[in-house]
Formats: C-alpha cells, structure tokens, sequence
C-alpha cells in the first residue's frame, strides 16, 4: 500500500455541505490513477488534503506507512510533525508548471535537492540528467522555460518533482494548459514514470488520457461512486452519475 485515504471530511467555511463527505479509496504501490469528476466534485481539495496544501477535519491518509489525522483528531503540534513527515514522500506538478524561468531545465531540478536534501551538486545534476534522459529531454537539458514547449516544460516539471524521490506523485490537470497536439506527450512521460514504481495521481478532465491509465476513480458530491480499471468503469459504468458525466464529455 503507499496510498490510503479513509473517511475524509473536508468543510469549506461559508458553504452549506463539506466538499469531502467521508471521501475514501485505497491505491497499491505504483499504480497509475485518474481521479474524475464534474467541477466541484471534490478532486482538487483531495489533492491539497494530501499534500497537506488544505486542512481537514477527520478522516485519515496514509502515505507509505505515515498516517496524516484531520484537526479534530490530532494536536495542531502533532499534525504538524505528521504532514512534515508526510511532505518528504510527496511530490506535486502543478498546472502551470511553475518553472523558473531564469534557471536551465537542469538547474529547475537540482535547485530543490541541494536546499532541502543536502546533496551536493554533483550528485543532484547527476540524479537530474538521468531524469531528463528518462523523460526523453536529453537535447533540451542545458534550455530554459522560455525555449521549451508546452509539453516539455511539463516534463521538465515532473522531473523536477521525481528528483526529490516521492513515493507519490500528484498531478493537477496536467493537460489544461497544453495545445491538443502535445497532450500525448504527457501520457508517455506518466508511462515512463509508471515503470519507476512511484504511485502517481491525476486529476482531469481529460478522457483519452484517464483510458490510458491503468485505474480511475469517479468523484460525485465529495465521495467516491465507482473506481476501477478504465476498460471497466470508463465503458461499463455502473452508476448513474458516472454515465451522465462520461456522456457530457463525449
């Protein structure tokens, strides 16, 4: 198991039910998933709940072998010393990427290791040139944001994340912000980060990249109503809210 979340309870202030109403699912270690839904259905707070981005209330999550208590269950102390710990097995690519643009691909994914885990520069560049060459960037290590594409720059953003060694890595809606020509190249670097073993999870909105993925889970109303393989519940949905949504995406 690397990734657990059980009975989450999230209530945003101001509005009348909580976003997450007992929200829970169970993912094995390196499994590649989607997480699906309509807007508001409660997929990005499930994202920032794990990454410790957004509070709440009960519930647990379990990230290999560290468990995170919402506020009501835990000290503020000890939650904090629990979401430290949880942070070092997390990674997260954001929607926009968030490159520095004055720092070289190479540079964006060394920066982080030699701050925050004492390696050193040769170390970190070695570690990075590999993830690079990994993610199909070789000829781009030495080029800057501004010179990349969209998808690679999403690419540089995932290796980036990888060389601070997640267990978990979260993704949020990794192809909005891309041209429909580049959105393939996204799936193949997730593929490619599927075979390191490193649990990844993806929240969109994009169908053909949640059929490429080896798991989904459906989000209606802050719980889960159907989770499987894609040839399973992207085809042969089950429950009604999971059909009506697959219908308004065709």
């Amino acid at each position: 198991m690397t990734l657990k979340v059980t009975g989450l309870l999230r209530h945003h202030a101001g509005n009348a039910e909580p976003t997450l109403k007992g929200l829970s699912f169970d993912l094995p270690g390196g499994t590649l998933t989607a997480l699906l839904g309509r807007s508001g259905a409660g997929k990005s707070t499930v994202l920032r709940c794990v990454m410790g981005l957004e509070p709440f209330e009960s519930g647990t999550i379990e990230i290999d072998g560290v468990i995170v208590r919402g506020t009501k269950d835990v000290s503020p102390d000890e939650r904090q010393r629990q979401l430290h710990v949880a942070r070092t097995r997390l990674g997260l690519v954001f929607q926009s990427f968030e490159l520095f643009p004055h720092l070289s691909a190479l540079d964006n994914c060394t920066l982080a290791p030699m701050k925050t885990k004492g390696l050193t520069r040769g170390q970190a560049e070695t570690r990075a040139r590999e993830l690079l060459v990994q993610l199909g960037l070789e000829h781009r290590i030495d080029a800057y944001p501004e010179q990349l594409s969209g998808g690679q720059k999403q690419r540089v953003a995932i290796a980036r994340a990888l060389a601070m060694e997640p267990r978990v890595l979260l993704y949020d809606e990794p192809t909005s912000a891309l041209d429909p020509s580049l959105k393939g190249e996204v799936l193949q670097a997730l593929k490619r980060v599927d075979a390191t073993g490193v649990t990844q999870v993806v929240v969109t909105h994009d169908l053909a990249l949640a059929r490429g993925m080896e798991h989904v889970c459906v989000l209606d109303h802050g719980i889960v109503i159907e989770s499987g393989a894609p040839a399973q519940v992207l085809q042969a949905p089950q429950h009604d809210a999971t059909k009506a949504l697959l219908k308004d995406w065709v």
